[in-house]
């Protein structure tokens, strides 16, 4: 598990003490720490879906951080996120993109998962080419609200691509305890595809 580095109130100056930083001073805890949860590198065997468990509600917000590639016929793929397995028509998302010539935006309302286009790279494109995204996933265990999503992502196909900002949404005051990540066009995420779950910490 990543460590979190505290800091010393005596410590706090005008330059940077560097030995401040390691591990030992418990006087504060960093807002805004990430910690990492779990991993999950897809092997040769590829992996139809992705699904982190048993999340705790110990942080504020959490992050996927991933990189993927599926093995659908074409240059591109969608990854669809859903929540706790509901797969009800209980999500709905938002997308702007852009290649540097076209701009363009997308949305899909009521549908049964929140939609990631170009989350991943398809399998007619150059094998070393991953699909890169970031997602946040907002107030998570928050029981008071519906969650929402914001995402960073894109892919470069040496000499074309895209990149696009999503926001998503899922209506349900449920916490979030379990997260699935699916292609939406292949078959399989295939192998290298790696997928990253960090909690956020909030103000101590």
């Amino acid at each position: 598990m990543t460590p979190v580095y505290k800091l010393s109130a005596s410590s706090i100056t005008g330059r940077t003490t560097y030995g401040s930083m390691l591990a030992g001073n418990t006087a504060y805890e960093i807002p805004g720490d990430y910690e990492s949860i779990a991993t999950v590198s897809v092997g040769s065997g590829g992996a139809s879906s992705v699904t982190f468990s048993n999340i705790p509600n110990t942080y504020e917000h959490l992050q996927i951080r991933c990189i993927a590639k599926t093995d659908r016929a074409e240059t591109d793929d969608v990854v669809t996120m859903t929540f706790n397995s509901d797969t009800g028509a209980n999500y709905s998302w938002h997308s702007l993109r852009g290649n540097g010539i076209v701009a363009a935006a997308g949305a899909g309302t009521s549908t049964s998962y929140i939609s990631i286009y170009y989350g991943a790279t398809g399998n007619s494109g150059a094998n070393d080419i991953f699909a890169g995204s970031v997602t946040d996933i907002l107030d998570y265990a928050n029981t008071n609200k519906y969650k929402t999503t914001r995402t960073l992502n894109g892919m470069d196909l040496n000499g074309s691509g895209w990149v696009y900002l999503h926001s998503g949404n899922w209506r349900s005051t449920s916490a979030i305890t379990s997260i699935t990540l699916d292609q939406r066009y292949g078959s399989n995420f295939k192998q290298y595809s790696q997928f990253a779950l960090y909690g956020i910490k909030g103000a101590a």
